[in-house]
């Protein structure tokens, strides 16, 4: 089910809303429970074969968890070293760990690792078509997590019915946020989530709908233009300079505002249910380098990534040479967690070299006496921004790619190996200023007319909008809009008070968004 739907929108939400308020009058629990039963039923609606699996997931974590709690205790009162108990947390917690990452394994990257045996012994290997199931590297992650923590003492509340709901939760539960079991169960434990409040559901529909129409509007508006680029190289289509960068920028920002969308729906529902959920989207494309980019984009995947995986490896703990080996098998690591392919771990390795880089130049600036956490000059930031831009757009070009060599066959004509030739179709249009460029050599021609001017004026209108407007968070920050917000200006014309003004805006981009649905598309992280 996709909350870009007529069916969701206006029969699914109602329903769920409306039951766990009612239930909530009489009993805390039925309502968490029926929250829950609501939340594997929007799962099922995809393929209800694997609500088995992921209820199966849900209680042999949990489990896992309250066995390696009892055993740390054990432990503890023993005085026992956690290497030397025959069922040490320490065992226990690598057999639940294992557990996790095998089933995800075989669903996400055991074909691919086949067919990568494959294609170097010159065999036929398959396990035969494996359906994804989605949602699967959230979920495993979030109770990975949970695990690691309960391993570390750090958990203090062993609920069920508020595990489940942690896990399962619909908003979250097909593309993130990554939740933390700290952040999301105390808030489940709350008196006052179970309260019908007028304040969490103006503030949750106000989100929503901006994210739907980011979605709807303009996610989905671009896209018609990334496709025939992005294939063209498959169709041995010879990509001009402008169309090879006219399709990457259209991507970079159809996932830019699609990605965001979603963030915004996923915190606007999970608010109407008086729930908090982490902010996960933060305006990236702002960023003045590839570290702040990591901490404005998949803000949750970023924080485990960090917690769970680039500290426990030694993290900048170890020398200067091992973290920079730290980042890049972090950054590797999330790049197949995004998928099954060489594109995606090329993509990863993109960012940690681009990190490793960032982080050199930072040690290099100390060493001169200077503090790279302090504000660049005006010119240095908008450089440094741009430059941070162009980077992650190159990187883009092989997260989407088909296959490597597509991905390479982009770049090459983005760097002006296939020419730089102007459509000649332009030249008539820009009258007097097309025959000076035309007088000062610069080349039109005939090209495959992928790239024309209605995706050129997408491209300018949607930068300025990533780099001028604010963002949802600024609009709606005097609302508390999600949680671990970063200290940023508040938008200023733009900010969010519950007035008639308001509504009617917030309403008239709901309504342009519901009137688009028979378009609707499912979101590009649903594939992860």
């Amino acid at each position: 089910m996709l909350f870009n739907s007529y069916g969701f929108i206006f029969l699914y939400l109602p329903v769920v809303l409306l039951c766990f308020f009612q239930l909530a009058r009489f009993s805390h629990a039925f309502a968490a429970g029926w929250l829950a039963f609501a939340s594997l039923f929007f799962y099922g609606w995809w393929n209800p074969a694997y609500v088995g699996l992921l209820l199966g997931s849900v209680v042999c974590n949990y489990s896992f968890g309250l066995w390696i709690a009892k055993a740390r205790v054990r432990a503890e009162k023993a005085a026992l070293s956690t290497r030397s108990a025959a069922l040490s947390p320490q065992r226990l917690l690598f057999v639940a760990v294992s557990a996790n990452l095998l089933l995800l394994g075989y669903y996400k990257y055991a074909n691919f690792f086949l067919g990568s045996i494959s294609s170097v012994a010159g065999a036929h290997l398959s396990l035969g078509e494996i359906i994804l199931p989605l949602g699967i590297s959230f979920f495993t992650f979030t109770q990975i997590a949970f695990l690691v923590d309960t391993y570390q003492g750090k958990v203090k509340e062993y609920n069920f019915i508020h595990y489940t709901l942690f896990v399962t939760y619909f908003p979250h539960l097909i593309a993130g946020p990554v939740l933390h079991h700290k952040e999301m169960m105390p808030q489940f434990a709350h008196a006052s989530t179970y309260r019908f409040n007028y304040e969490n559901m103006a503030v949750g529909l106000t989100i929503f709908f901006i994210g739907l129409f980011k979605k709807i509007i303009i996610a989905d508006g671009i896209a018609a233009y990334v496709g025939p680029v992005f294939n063209a190289p498959a169709a041995g289509v010879q990509l001009t300079f402008i169309e090879a960068w006219g399709g990457a920028l259209c991507y970079t920002l159809q996932l830019y505002f699609d990605f965001s969308g979603y963030s915004d729906m996923a915190i606007g529902l999970s608010r109407m249910f008086g729930v908090i959920l982490p902010l996960n989207f933060h305006s990236p494309y702002k960023a003045v380098n590839i570290i702040e980019f990591w901490r404005r984009w998949h803000m949750t995947l970023s924080r485990f990534l960090r917690d769970y995986l680039y500290i426990p490896l030694g993290g900048n703990r170890k020398g200067k040479g091992r973290r920079y080996l730290n980042l890049m098998a972090t950054m590797l690591l999330g790049g197949l967690w995004h998928g099954a392919g060489w594109t995606f771990i090329v993509w990863g390795g993109l960012h940690g070299l681009y990190l490793a880089i960032n982080n050199g130049w930072h040690a290099v600036r100390r060493k001169l006496g200077q503090d790279p956490n302090q504000p660049l000059s005006r010119p240095l930031h908008l450089a440094s921004a741009l430059l941070t831009f162009l980077a992650v757009t190159v990187a883009w070009v092989f997260f989407r790619a088909d296959t490597f060599g597509h991905a390479l066959a982009i770049v090459q004509a983005m760097r002006g190996g296939n020419g730089f030739a102007i459509p000649d179709a332009w030249l008539p249009k820009w009258g007097a200023f097309g025959l000076w460029l035309s007088a000062h050599g610069v080349a039109f021609g005939a090209t495959n007319g992928l790239i024309g001017g209605g995706a050129i004026n997408w491209i300018w209108i949607l930068l300025l909008i990533v780099w001028l407007a604010p963002n949802t968070q600024q609009i709606m920050a005097d609302y508390k809009p999600a949680l671990d917000m970063p200290d940023a200006r508040r938008a200023k014309r733009l900010l969010w008070r519950p007035t008639a003004t308001a509504a009617a805006l917030v309403w008239l981009l709901g309504f342009i968004a519901v009137i688009n649905l028979n378009k609707q598309s499912a979101f590009l992280y649903f594939q992860f």
